[in-house]
């Protein structure tokens, strides 16, 4: 086994309201900078033994799938890397 370290990003869909994300927005455009988009994200990262990087990436990404994602709302991405 191999220790791997996981990062999950999730974001949710295009089209889908981001609240946090227009505030924020309105709250940098008022501090001066010009955004052409803002999107909000949550950030996971996950320590884990697997036998392979692939086994690894599919594990979490089954974690992502289950728990840590709205497949109907979110899109998320895996990045892995040995520890």
């Amino acid at each position: 086994m191999t220790a791997y370290t996981a990062t999950v990003t999730v974001r949710l869909k295009a089209g889908v309201l981001d609240p946090e994300a227009e505030t924020t927005r309105g709250a940098l455009e008022r501090l001066g900078f010009e955004l052409e988009s803002l999107r909000s994200a949550d950030e996971f990262e996950i320590d884990l033994d697997a036998e392979s990087s692939s086994d690894a990436e599919e594990r979490v990404g089954e974690m992502a799938e289950r728990l840590l994602a709205n497949p109907t709302i979110h899109d998320y991405t895996v990045a892995v890397e040995e520890r």
